[in-house]
């Protein structure tokens, strides 16, 4: 008969005594998984379920008051040229480029 799901095995406690024994006394700082401090848990979502925790993190996402209007995302075809001379300008050329559209846009009638 196959062991119940809720049965563990037992740990020989001379092999945990002689695992302590040998543990270091010193705890080990590994780089890859530092400690945490309490301030890093400042801003964690703690939820029961799925729904809430969905619930919450698109409360976190919504803009509040006196934000800058968001932008629109479009498609927008360009000549492989006249992109390649944008992208060439250096960083930040999506923004001089929106900046020079909005400056040649044609005026409100």
């Amino acid at each position: 008969m196959k062991p119940a799901a809720t049965s563990r095995q037992r740990i020989d406690p001379a092999k945990l005594a002689a695992a302590q024994a040998a543990a270091a006394e010193v705890p080990v700082f590994d780089v890859d998984n530092p400690s945490t401090a309490s301030g890093d848990w400042d801003n964690a979502i703690v939820s029961q379920s799925l729904a809430e925790l969905r619930e919450q993190i698109a409360l976190r996402r919504t803009r509040g008051p006196g934000k800058r209007p968001a932008k629109t995302a479009i498609q927008l075809r360009l000549p492989p040229q006249a992109l390649a001379l944008w992208k060439a300008s250096g960083a930040g050329w999506q923004t001089r480029m929106a900046e020079l559209l909005t400056a040649r846009a044609p005026k409100a009638q």
